[in-house]
């Protein structure tokens, strides 16, 4: 039966039917649902509105529903929304009282404020996997402080740094991640239910009690806004989209080192696949299939924010596709933090290929100009100097760490015996300790900091 048929003397069209219908995805709301629905039959009962006993027995039902679906020996079927089939079966167990459950609700606000108690928790589970990722990379900044390998810009070799700062810089990238999931869990928290069908209700019902039962922070202070908000829908989306992002470079980077051009990193082979046909490949398909699955995520924000973009007040049916592109993006940033987590852990480093590779291509150069403006040479003329230093280097096929004191004083008298040993890549990663930098010493410094910023999210 249908919540809203007595206005009607024909039934609906089977193909009209079939296109309204949002059972099929939203019956993963039937525990929301219910809880719901338990906190306002509490609440009708307590300003008497309904009767104590009614209170109860409603309560009763709806308490043996949940046991039955959890249990397994209930479907969900045979009705149009999940709404409506929690209604449906509490009727058939517990007669003509369960009709009064929806005594001074709306499905309007009933379905927002399921939502909200739906996507609430989606909330603490991404913050919750972020979390798990956070740990992971920190562990890897751990096991990376005595080894050192090249940065870059522009895909170009830059700079020595410890390992271990690559690491962090992820971690500190999904610390914004889940500083800002809590930020919008925070602003997802307000009860729509009370609210009606878009301008209050005129029954004396009290709305802190049904917030304070739901663990809402306080009721939505429109009515209008409460039912037609999905603010919270797509904050989670944009979340989720940004902490894709994220996964995808460090994906990207992931792919690229532990390839045999760059060989820095090395994936497990649990968590690695073969080629059909080329017996020798070991290829990074997970960070591959994170890397696409941005997109998907992506697409579902979009949708969203084109759904809401012109609505007018107050709620329309085109709210109901805010569900199954929610419930695919969680699903899909859930599974991708949680196996890059455990893949990160499996990880290895080949530090001797790193420490080689921190020294090719000039990746010290930096240091030489610094020598020079440390010794009162202007940086601008130092900088000269030491490209000067590097062309000659290039054309006598020869590197910044095979030269000789003399060769470097041929460019500048300011040089002396100790730039030998300031061109090694472990001295210039260990020179880089200022706070934020890439020396051991910082690096460890801003894993202490990432572990006590993590800890308030316990």
């Amino acid at each position: 039966m249908k919540l809203w048929e007595g206005r009607f003397d024909a039934p609906t069209a089977k193909n009209a039917d079939i296109f309204n219908d949002s059972l099929p995805f939203d019956k993963k709301l039937w525990a929301v649902d219910i809880t719901a629905s338990l906190a306002h039959a509490a609440m009708l009962g307590c300003c008497g509105i309904i009767s104590g006993e009614e209170a109860k027995d409603i309560c009763d039902g709806l308490s043996s529903i949940a046991e039955d679906i959890n249990c397994g020996k209930l479907e969900i079927e045979g009705a149009e929304d999940i709404h409506s089939f929690v209604e449906n079966e509490l009727v058939k167990r517990i007669g003509d009282t369960g009709k009064k459950l929806h005594t001074a609700r709306s499905r309007n606000d009933q379905v927002a404020t399921d939502f909200r108690l739906y996507v609430r928790g989606s909330f603490d589970n991404l913050k919750d996997s972020l979390k798990n990722l956070i740990e992971a990379l920190v562990q890897k900044a751990t096991e990376g402080l005595k080894a050192i390998m090249p940065g870059y810009t522009h895909l170009r070799k830059a700079q020595p740094m410890c390992a271990g700062h690559f690491f962090n810089a992820y971690a500190e990238m999904f610390l914004r991640d889940l500083d800002r999931a809590d930020d919008s869990r925070r602003r997802c928290n307000i009860m729509p239910l009370g609210s009606g069908a878009l301008a209050g209700t005129s029954y004396p019902i009290d709305r802190n009690i049904t917030c304070e039962l739901l663990e809402f922070d306080g009721p939505c202070a429109n009515s209008l806004d409460g039912v037609s908000d999905r603010d919270f829908v797509a904050e989670y989306l944009f979340d989720a989209s940004l902490t894709m992002a994220h996964l995808s470079r460090l994906c990207e980077d992931l792919i690229l080192y532990t390839t045999e051009e760059f060989g820095y990193f090395e994936i497990a082979d649990e968590y690695s696949t073969g080629s059909s046909i080329m017996p020798q490949k070991k290829n990074p398909d997970i960070p591959e299939l994170i890397r696409g699955k941005t997109g998907r995520v992506y697409g579902h924000l979009f949708a969203l924010l084109t759904t809401i973009k012109a609505l007018p007040l107050a709620y329309d049916k085109d709210l109901q596709e805010d569900k199954e592109g929610f419930f695919d993006a969680e699903k899909q940033v859930i599974n991708c933090l949680d196996i890059m987590a455990e893949m990160l852990g499996a990880i290895t480093f080949d530090t001797a290929r790193m420490a080689k590779a921190a020294e090719s291509e000039f990746c010290c150069a930096t240091d030489v100009a610094d020598y020079l403006a440390k010794k009162g040479v202007p940086f601008r003329t130092a900088h000269a100097i030491t490209g000067k230093i590097v062309r000659s280097c290039i054309e006598k096929g020869t590197t910044l760490q095979k030269m000789k004191y003399e060769d470097y004083a041929a460019f500048a008298p300011q040089f002396g015996e100790d730039i030998t040993a300031i061109v090694k890549a472990k001295a210039c990663a260990q020179a880089r300790n200022s706070f934020g930098g890439a020396s051991p010493s910082s690096v460890k410094e801003n894993i202490k900091s990432i572990q006590k910023r993590l800890r308030q999210y316990r």
